[in-house]
């Protein structure tokens, strides 16, 4: 029989905290608003996939001080059109443009990556927020994406990575579901196209891969 001694060193609670690094509030603040609080919803409509075509709308609510606009960047291999934005607390449309390569650097516009010629950024300009104040907005855009939105044989594909708190897809008309690769609530909506529900509650992106066919 072998003896096995354990040997345990208390140290102070106070040392550890002593030792730790100091915390931001304003950094912890970021980080808690853009997940706990969850006011970031996306909805995608989905187009036949022969169009590799969606439509989709996005709501978050700005409440910074100081923000004065949104900067949508539009992921590799993906292209935008006919962006739109309105501010839901009143109705009031806002102004929409879209900047390319070049043109965002002349801007001066910081979009968390390198700007390369094939970068591409919505950009949607709104009053500032005040101290106290908060703005609800959606922005809406069609995007054409034939690498993660496809027709494969007779099967509908849709692979793409979530990074909001909840995202939401509508299938075709005439599509059913037949997989998913990540959990969602599935429902059908008053036209009879089915949606699926997504909760991400990570601080990355969930991977969600669905396949569907069409109705006979």
């Amino acid at each position: 029989m072998r003896l096995v001694l354990l040997a345990f060193v208390c140290v102070p609670v106070a040392g550890l905290v002593a030792q730790a690094a100091p915390r931001s509030s304003a950094a912890l603040g970021d980080r808690l608003s853009e997940r706990a609080t969850q006011t970031r919803e996306i909805v995608y409509f989905l187009r036949q996939p022969e169009t590799h075509t969606f439509d989709l709308y996005h709501d978050y609510t700005e409440s910074r001080e100081g923000i004065g606009r949104y900067l949508n960047v539009v992921r590799a291999g993906s292209n935008v059109s006919n962006p739109s934005a309105l501010i839901l607390d009143t109705g009031e449309q806002l102004q929409t443009s879209i900047l390319k390569g070049e043109a965002i650097t002349r801007a001066g516009l910081d979009i968390g990556e390198p700007v390369k010629p094939e970068s591409e950024v919505v950009v949607i300009p709104f009053p500032p927020i005040r101290k106290g104040q908060s703005l609800r907005l959606r922005i809406s855009e069609t995007y054409t994406d034939s690498a993660r939105y496809r027709l494969e044989g007779d099967e509908l594909i849709w692979d793409r990575g979530f990074g909001r708190p909840l995202n939401a897809i509508v299938l075709p008309a005439g599509w059913y579901l037949t997989h998913s690769a990540v959990p969602a609530a599935v429902s059908l909506n008053d036209d009879g196209r089915v949606r699926l529900d997504f909760v991400n509650p990570r601080l990355d992106e969930i991977q969600v891969l669905i396949v569907a066919r069409r109705r006979k």
